[in-house]
């Protein structure tokens, strides 16, 4: 055993998604870190995601290169501990790619591990479909043959890791292998940003083209949660048990494959499929129907594997695994609220109020709380939320990405501010009417309101908007362009509208959209929104576009409440977060601070219809 403070740590590839866990957990635990990086570019990406998480303590920065036979530049005489996580992670290489990136690598640093005075050990990150092949070297013939039954990148991690033990073994180099298998999120965060295998399987079930479930009872593809892997690894240098061994850190009771992903189906509140297809059937499938690399095909497997020496490593260690369906369902949630990496870098999660699964962006508990109007979602919002600051936008119930119906709009409002924190509502559109209701009901909960183009003080919607059918059936086939175009009359916003679209052609939300639509030509509700706005005894903010006034009957109306200001945005149509989200994001700031308007600067004319 030996203590933190004389390790020094070398991590390769330590900007890749193991990598940098690792590099966390080592630092975490004391250890001295150096890390081994192509760029400047890659190692400033991983300082600022140490500095995300708390973590100040920047690792040394050296420069690689796996072409070079000196391999690292910089001085390297006291590392004591050297993780070799480099190589390529992907499915459709050629042979002679993943060869270079897999097995290359893997001679580099053995040769390169071997000239260092002070080391005890070097860790090699390999796979769980891996070890029990036969040392020594391999013939073209039997190269051949693996790489054409498994695939280019499968094949590679075989190769590599017998390559790894001979030239370890041959050269004095103390060596342990790892080999992990489907590293999901985080524990706690659920945290990933690898979209490959099972979570693409994850993703289509989000979107709910999941055609069926692949594999039976049997099908086992192992996961493990990435920072109790790294924390793992952290230990293999200390025990010296652990030389000349190789360990499989997995969680034996992970859900065979169609019920883990019945499980997230639960959790995401979708139909899991039906139909199982065998994986024999599967491989034989074209990849028309499949949707699947051929590649991933050799994963599905009722194989187990040999995970007692890894839990009895755990348990005198004292690390407990931590639990396996939690961690995937808080790694589906992380998955679902980046959008499957489509969604920009920011906080984005869900939440519970009154029960009902909810997407927010911004800041955790920010008592500003935005309201997103049809047909849009709260990432429309994502420029006016990150100009106010201290602000979250939040999809209301089934609209966005929450879950939930129209019924549970009441508990729902009431949790949103009796329970987070939600003391100034802003709300657009519909978002406004919903803004109004929860004010009616919690007047002393809500210090205030903002509410921008509310429709129940605007004339009302046309006839067709309350074709719910014919509605419906638009937004379930409209395109980015095509809406861009009819909210704001040009093509010009139609990448900011890319995400209100997938939502819109995701399960019921087009649907409750369309009803919700309709329902804003009511007249009887459109009165009773202007009777409750009346009697709210806080300070009320409007915020309007000039080319979607008020009427003048509502204008008449907030004459006579003291309470009341309005600001025109000149200009600016029903979608002003759209077309002028820092004109939309100073006139929410500068009213919250003082009830005096003021005017807004003019801005180019952009027309468009309300819907």
């Amino acid at each position: 055993m030996s203590g933190a403070d004389d390790r020094h740590a070398l991590v390769l590839g330590a900007s890749g998604f193991i990598g940098r866990h690792l590099v966390l957990a080592l630092g975490r635990a004391g250890v001295r870190v150096s890390t081994a990086n192509r760029g400047r570019e890659s190692y400033e990406r991983l300082a600022r995601w140490l500095a995300g998480r708390g973590h100040d303590r920047i690792p040394a920065d050296l420069r690689v290169d796996f072409t070079d036979p000196s391999l690292i530049d910089g001085a390297c005489d006291d590392i004591t501990e050297v993780y070799n996580c480099a190589g390529a992670y992907r499915f459709g290489m050629s042979v002679d790619e993943a060869r270079r990136a897999n097995v290359d690598t893997v001679r580099a640093v053995v040769a390169f591990a071997a000239r260092l005075p002070n080391l005890r050990r070097l860790v090699q990150v390999s796979g769980y479909r891996v070890g029990g092949q036969a040392p020594g070297p391999w013939s073209d013939a039997y190269r051949r043959r693996t790489y054409r039954a498994l695939g280019a990148y499968e094949a590679s991690k075989v190769e590599a890791d017998v390559v790894f033990r001979s030239m370890a073994t041959e050269l004095g180099v103390p060596w342990t292998v790892v080999n992990p298998p489907s590293v999901i999120g985080d524990s706690v965060t659920g945290e990933s940003d690898q979209y490959l295998g099972l979570a693409s399987n994850v993703k289509d079930l989000w979107q709910e083209s999941l055609p069926a479930l692949p594999g039976n009872a049997r099908t086992f593809v192992p996961v493990v949660a990435a920072d109790y892997l790294a924390r793992f690894m952290t230990l293999l240098p200390m025990d010296a048990a652990t030389e000349g061994a190789a360990y499989w850190p997995l969680d034996d009771d992970t859900p065979a494959l169609p019920d883990l992903l019945t499980l997230i189906a639960q959790h995401y509140g979708v139909k899991a499929p039906r139909a199982r297809v065998p994986v024999p059937l599967l491989k034989r499938l074209p990849r028309r129907l499949t949707k699947a690399d051929p590649e991933t095909l050799t994963f599905l497997s009722t194989d187990r594997y040999p995970t007692d020496s890894a839990h009895a490593l755990a348990a005198r260690h004292r690390l407990p695994m931590p639990d396996t369906a939690t961690t995937i369902r808080r790694w589906a949630d992380h998955l679902a609220a980046h959008r499957f990496g489509d969604a920009p870098a920011g906080d984005r999660r869900f939440t519970r109020p009154a029960g009902i699964r909810t997407f927010e962006l911004g800041e955790a508990g920010a008592p500003t709380v935005i309201l997103p109007g049809l047909p849009l979602n709260a990432d429309t919002w994502a420029p006016v939320v990150a100009a106010l600051g201290h602000a979250r936008a939040v999809d209301p119930p089934g609209l966005g990405m929450s879950a939930g119906r129209r019924e549970d709009w009441p508990s729902w409002l009431t949790a949103l501010v009796t329970e987070t924190g939600a003391r100034h509502l802003v709300g657009h559109s519909l978002g406004a009417a919903a803004a109004v209701e929860a004010a009616a009901a919690h007047p002393d909960a809500i210090d205030r309101l903002t509410l921008v183009a509310p429709f129940f003080l605007q004339a009302p919607p046309p006839r067709t908007a309350t074709w719910t059918p014919l509605t419906r059936r638009y937004l379930r086939r409209t395109t980015p362009v095509a809406l861009a175009e009819r909210l704001t009359g040009t093509t010009d916003h139609a990448t900011a509208l890319h995400s209100a679209v997938a939502d819109l052609r995701r399960g019921a939300v087009a649907a409750a959209t369309a009803r919700l639509l309709a329902d804003t030509a009511n007249a009887q509700g459109r009165a009773d929104l202007r009777a409750k706005l009346q009697r709210y005894p806080g300070h009320v903010h409007i915020v309007a576009g000039s080319h979607d006034p008020l009427t003048a009957e509502a204008q008449s109306l907030l004459d006579t409440l003291p309470h009341v200001t309005v600001t025109a945005l000149a200009d600016a149509g029903h979608h002003p977060q759209l077309t002028h989200p820092e004109a939309v994001a100073r006139a929410i700031a500068e009213q919250a601070t003082s009830p005096a308007p003021e005017a807004a600067p003019d801005v180019r004319a952009v027309r468009g219809r309300p819907w």
